[in-house]
C-alpha cells in the first residue's frame, strides 16, 4: 500500500453566502432561537454515585441531594445529566463534596434465591443509602461559542462542544424528569397517546429534541416522534400476543415447550424488565432467561438447607396454586438460581421495544407518525410550549437562557426541473415534468435504453389454481406494456414455466438444484427469472443468493395477490425494474451536466458519481456483521447506470473497512467501460451521525485517496458529502397575506426542489437542505447534504442543481427521488448485502443467543460474490 500523505483535515467551509437560483419561497421550521448569555460562567462537576444506582434512581437521588443541600450548593439548581456530570451556574461551597442520601428502595436478600419474597414485611420499608462524591471538574462561559456562531472570523475554530453540552443537558433537565428518555427522544403515555400496534407492542408519541448551532444562532430543534415499547401487562398475555404458537395458551394451560420454542420465547423476554404482581413491591427484575427445567419441576433450598418444591411453597405462602406448571420459570439473576412463575409477573412501562418490528406492526407504527404538514406544526408548538417540553422547567432561567416558542421563519429557493430525455422510438423523445408533483409518464414514449430480453424463464410458488390461472394474461399484458416502453420482452420463456410449492422457499438445497436446472435447461445463458409468490416469505432472501452469487442470472419477484388488479402503472413499475437489472436505463438528462455545470464538468472529461452506506443488524442481534455497499456510476455524461460493491464488516462497524479495495476495483471498471479514469470524483456518503463526521472524512477520503493512488500519477480532485435522511428538521410552506395580514399555514407540503441553506444551517460549514420529491403522505422529510471536503471547488449552486439533477434520474421510477440516486443505490446495495447474510447468519445467531454479553464480536462471514455476468449489472435495483 502506498502512503499518500496525510495533511491536517479541515471541513470545507460553505464557498459563498449560498445559493441564488430558483424563485423565493417562505417556510417555517421547527427549530426555535435560543439566547444565551456568553458571560455567564457554567461550572462542571463530577458526579459519582455508588452503589450503583439505575437511571430512575440516579434522578430520584439527585432531587433529594439538591432538595436537602441547598447551602453546601449554594442555592443552585444543577442539571443533571443522569450519568456523571452535574451543571450549575453557580460555584458550590467546596471543589471536593461527599453527601449521603437514602431512600426507601426494597433490596432483594441475596442469600436466598427467594430473597425477594422471604422477610418482605421486614425489608419493604428499609433505606437503601448511597454515597455521592461531586468534584470540579472545569469551568467555562459561552464567549468561545458565541464567537463561532457569528463566524466573524475567518480563522477554523473548533465547535465549542464542552459549553454545547452543558447547554443542551440543561434543556433536558425538565423533560428528563417528566418522561421516559430513548436517545435524544422523550415519551411517556401521556405526551399524546398510544395505540396498541400488536405482537405486545405499543406505540408511543413523544418528541425529539436536540440544540444545534445554526446561521441564526443556538436553536432546538423539536420534532414530533413515535417509537414502540413493550406493553405494559401480564408476561403470559404478553407471550400470547407476542409468538404466534402461544396464541391459545390460556385455553391450554397443561401446555409445555419444546426445546426450539423455547428458545424462542427466551429470545423474546431476555433483557425485559418485569415486577410480580401477587405482592405490593416496586421491586424491578430483569430476564436473564428461562429456567431448564418446567415449573413443576423446580426445587429451592430454604434458608436451613432444606429443599422445598416451589410449586408448593406457593401454596403455604401464597395460598396461590400455580397454573401454567409445565411453562419454564423466568431466571432473574445473571448467576445464581432465583425464579419467577411467569402467571405472576407483568412487564415493566416505558421500555423501548427493541425486537425488529414485523411488517405490520412497521405500518402501524408509520401511520402514527404520518401527520400532514398543519397537524404536525401544530403538535410540535404543543410540546414546545406543553407542560413536559423543553421550556416546562425553570431550569432554563437559572442559566440565562431563553428559548423562542414561535418557529423559525426563512426563505427558500425552488429548483427548477432539468429536461429529461427519453428513448428515441418513442413518439414523444424529451419531456420537462410540469406536474407540481414533478412526476412525468411515459405514454407515447420510450425508456432512454431499452434492452432485448430474449431468453427468460418464469417460477410460481404456491398459489391457488385461480392465481395461476392468470398467469398467461399477466404475462401478455407485461410483454406488451414492455413493448410500449421500448424494451422487447420476447412472448414466450426459454423453458415451460415452473410451478413448485411454497415449500420448496424452505429447502435451500432443494432450491438451489431447481435454479440450476432452470439455467442449465437455457444452456446456461438465462437473462431473467420471473418469480411469482404467493406471499412475503423468508426464502426470498436465498433465492435471490443462489440467483446472483451461486447461478449467475438476474431475477424479478412479484406477488399473486398483485397479478389480480394489474394496472397500466403497475406493469409499467415491474418493466422499468426489470429494464434496470438486464443493463438497460430509464432516462438521462436533455442538457447533460457538462453543458449545465460548464466550469467544473466536460463531455470529454468524464467524472464518476460514488454512493456509499453500511446497514448494521438489528438491536438485539449482537453477533451479525454489518454490511457496507459502495456504487459508482459507470456512463458519462448519462451518469445513470451503477455498479456495486458489497462487504461485510466488523458488528456495527461505522467506517467501511475495505474502502479503499472496493473503490479501486470502481475505478477500474470505469476505466474498462469509459477507457478513461474519472477526471473528478463525487463521494456520498449515506448513514453518518454528526458525531462521526470527522472519522467518517479522515479515515474515508485517505482509502478513497489510496484507491487513486494505485494508478500511477493519479490524483483526482475530490468532493465527499454526507448524505442525511434521519434528522429532524422539517420544513412547513408559510406566507403572509397581505389583504388580511394574516399568517396562512397549508396543509400542503413543499414543493420537489425546495433548498434551504441559510438561516437553520451550519454558521460555517458547507451544507443545505433539499426536498426534491413530493410528499404525498405525511410531511416531507427534506434531504440533509453536508460537504465534508471539497477540491472541485463547487458553488452553492452548482452542487445544489447537480444533485437536484440527478434525483430525476433514478432508475425505478418516473419521478424525482428524494435521495440523491448514488446513496439510494448503495442503500439498496447494502441491503442486498444484509440478504445474502440472512439465512446463513440466522444459524450462528440462535447458537450464540444464551451468552448474555460479548467481549469480542465474533469472525465476521464474508459475503458471497456475485456471479462475473450479474456483477455489471443493477441486480440489486
Amino acid at each position: 500500500m502506498r502512503n499518500a500523505t496525510k495533511e491536517a483535515l479541515v471541513v470545507a467551509r460553505r464557498p459563498d453566502s449560498g445559493g441564488v437560483e430558483g424563485p423565493v419561497i417562505s417556510l417555517l421550521a421547527n427549530h426555535f432561537l435560543v439566547k444565551f448569555d456568553p458571560s455567564l460562567k457554567v461550572h462542571h462537576y463530577n458526579v459519582e454515585i455508588s452503589p450503583n444506582p439505575s437511571k430512575e434512581v440516579a434522578r430520584m437521588i439527585k432531587q433529594k441531594l439538591v432538595e436537602s443541600n441547598s447551602g453546601l450548593l449554594c442555592g443552585a439548581h444543577p442539571a443533571y445529566d443522569g450519568r456523571k456530570n452535574f451543571y450549575s451556574p453557580v460555584e458550590f461551597q467546596n471543589g471536593k463534596l461527599e453527601f449521603f442520601v437514602s431512600l426507601p428502595i426494597p433490596t432483594a436478600n441475596t442469600g436466598s434465591p427467594f430473597g425477594e419474597w422471604n422477610g418482605f414485611q421486614q425489608k419493604q420499608n428499609q433505606l437503601k443509602v448511597f454515597r455521592i462524591n461531586i468534584r470540579a471538574v472545569s469551568k467555562f462561559d459561552g464567549k468561545d461559542l458565541s464567537s463561532y456562531l457569528s463566524n466573524e472570523s475567518d480563522d477554523w475554530i473548533p465547535l465549542p462542544q464542552d459549553y454545547l453540552h452543558a447547554l443542551d443537558v440543561v434543556l433536558r433537565e425538565s423533560p428528563m424528569e417528566k418522561c421516559i428518555c430513548v436517545g435524544r427522544s422523550f415519551y411517556s403515555s401521556s405526551t399524546g397517546g398510544t395505540k396498541e400496534i400488536g405482537g405486545g407492542a405499543i406505540g408511543w408519541r413523544g418528541f425529539f429534541q436536540s440544540l444545534r448551532p445554526t446561521q441564526q444562532g443556538l436553536a432546538l430543534n423539536v420534532d414530533s416522534s413515535i417509537t414502540a415499547f413493550h406493553e405494559s401487562i401480564g408476561v403470559i398475555p404478553y407471550l400470547q400476543k407476542r409468538i404466534d404458537f402461544l396464541q391459545d395458551l390460556t385455553q391450554r394451560k397443561t401446555r409445555s415447550l419444546s426445546d426450539d420454542e423455547r428458545k424462542e420465547v427466551e429470545k423474546a423476554l431476555r433483557n425485559i424488565r418485569v415486577f410480580v404482581c401477587h405482592r405490593e413491591t416496586v421491586q424491578r427484575y430483569r430476564v436473564y432467561g428461562l429456567t431448564e427445567e418446567a415449573t413443576e419441576n423446580l426445587y429451592f433450598a430454604d434458608r436451613d438447607g432444606k429443599n422445598l418444591k416451589l410449586i408448593d411453597y406457593f401454596k403455604d405462602h401464597y395460598n396461590y396454586n400455580i397454573q401454567f406448571r409445565n411453562l419454564p420459570c423466568l431466571q432473574i439473576s445473571r448467576s445464581k438460581p432465583c425464579y419467577l412463575p411467569m402467571e405472576l409477573c407483568m412487564i415493566c412501562e416505558g421500555q423501548k421495544f427493541l425486537g425488529k418490528l414485523s411488517d405490520d406492526q412497521t405500518a402501524m407504527i408509520l401511520k402514527m407518525g404520518c401527520q400532514r404538514p398543519k397537524e404536525r406544526k401544530a403538535m410540535i408548538d404543543g410540546i414546545v410550549r406543553g407542560p413536559a417540553g423543553p421550556t416546562s422547567g425553570n431550569q432554563a432561567e437559572e442559566f440565562k437562557l431563553h428559548v423562542s416558542k414561535e418557529m423559525s421563519r426563512l426563505n427558500g429557493r425552488i429548483l427548477q426541473p432539468p429536461k429529461l430525455k427519453l428513448g428515441d422510438g418513442g413518439h414523444v423523445r424529451d419531456i420537462t415534468p410540469s406536474r407540481r408533483d414533478r412526476q412525468w409518464n411515459l405514454l407515447n414514449s420510450h425508456v432512454f435504453q431499452g434492452t432485448r430480453i430474449e431468453r427468460w424463464a418464469l417460477i410460481s410458488f404456491g398459489g391457488t389454481q385461480e392465481q395461476k390461472s392468470n398467469l398467461p394474461k399477466f404475462l401478455n399484458q407485461l410483454s406488451r406494456r414492455c413493448e410500449q416502453l421500448g424494451i422487447f420482452l420476447s412472448k414466450s420463456t426459454v423453458v415451460s414455466p415452473q410451478f413448485e410449492p411454497t415449500q420448496v422457499l424452505n429447502n435451500v438445497t432443494l432450491l438451489e438444484s431447481k435454479l440450476k436446472k432452470i439455467h442449465r435447461a437455457a444452456s446456461n445463458n438465462l437473462q431473467l427469472l420471473i418469480c411469482i409468490m404467493e406471499k412475503k416469505h423468508k426464502g426470498y432472501a436465498d433465492l435471490k443468493r443462489i440467483a446472483e452469487t451461486s447461478v449467475g442470472f438476474v431475477s424479478q419477484c412479484c406477488l399473486y395477490p398483485n397479478l389480480g388488479k394489474l394496472s397500466s402503472q403497475f406493469l409499467a413499475n415491474l418493466a422499468l425494474k426489470i429494464n434496470a437489472k438486464v443493463g438497460g436505463s430509464t432516462v438521462a438528462l436533455y442538457n447533460s451536466l457538462p453543458s449545465q455545470i460548464p466550469r467544473l464538468f466536460r463531455l470529454d472529461e468524464p467524472v464518476i458519481f460514488i454512493g456509499a452506506d453500511v446497514t448494521h443488524p438489528h438491536p438485539l442481534d449482537d453477533s451479525s456483521p454489518s454490511v457496507a455497499a459502495v456504487v459508482g456510476s459507470m456512463n458519462w455524461p448519462a451518469a445513470n447506470k451503477y455498479v456495486s460493491r458489497m462487504r461485510s464488516q466488523t458488528h456495527r462497524q461505522e467506517i467501511i473497512q475495505d474502502l479503499a479495495a472496493m473503490v479501486e476495483e470502481l475505478l477500474d471498471d470505469f476505466y474498462q467501460e469509459v477507457n478513461k479514469l474519472p477526471k473528478r470524483i463525487i463521494f456520498f456518503r449515506d448513514g453518518v451521525s454528526e458525531t462521526q463526521f470527522y472519522k467518517v472524512l479522515k479515515e474515508e477520503l485517505q482509502a478513497v485517496k489510496e484507491a487513486c493512488a494505485r494508478f500511477p500519477g493519479y490524483k483526482p480532485p475530490i468532493t465527499f458529502a454526507v448524505v442525511q435522511k434521519r434528522h429532524h428538521t422539517r420544513l412547513f410552506p408559510f406566507e403572509i397575506n397581505p389583504s388580511s395580514n394574516q399568517n396562512q399555514h397549508f396543509d400542503e407540503n413543499i414543493p420537489p426542489g425546495t433548498v434551504v441553506d441559510t438561516v437553520i444551517t451550519h454558521p460555517r460549514e458547507f451544507d443545505f437542505y433539499l426536498c426534491s420529491h413530493w410528499g404525498v403522505k405525511g410531511t416531507s422529510r427534506p434531504t440533509h447534504y453536508h460537504v465534508l471536503w471539497d477540491e472541485n471547488r463547487f458553488t452553492s449552486d452548482e452542487l445544489q442543481k447537480l444533485v437536484y439533477n440527478l434525483c430525476y434520474t433514478f432508475a425505478r421510477c418516473t419521478k424525482p427521488v428524494s435521495l440523491v440516486p448514488p446513496a439510494y443505490y448503495a442503500h439498496l446495495a447494502a441491503y442486498r448485502g444484509r440478504l445474502y447474510l440472512e439465512r446463513s447468519e440466522s444459524v450462528a445467531f440462535t447458537r450464540s443467543s444464551n451468552i448474555i454479553s460479548r467481549v469480542t464480536p465474533p469472525k465476521t462471514t464474508p459475503l458471497p460474490k456475485p456471479s462475473e455476468n450479474v456483477k455489471k449489472l443493477m441486480f440489486y435495483c
